[in-house]
């Protein structure tokens, strides 16, 4: 008798392995990167709030 089993998945593995394993290895990197490009954009935009908060106050 047979049975009917299904067919096995398609393995993943083909081109979205690689892409993983390197993000798995770069992931501390990564965060940290874009934990500083984050500090340096409030950085940079609190500065540009104050001198814009100065420039208004120089203007009336």
């Amino acid at each position: 008798m047979q049975t009917n089993r299904r067919p096995e998945p398609p393995d993943e593995s083909g081109q979205k392995r690689p892409v993983r394993d390197w993000l798995a290895r770069r992931r501390r990197a990564l965060l940290s990167s874009a934990l500083r490009g984050a500090a340096y954009a409030t950085g940079a935009g609190l500065v540009g709030l104050l001198f814009w908060a100065i420039q208004q106050g120089l203007q009336e």
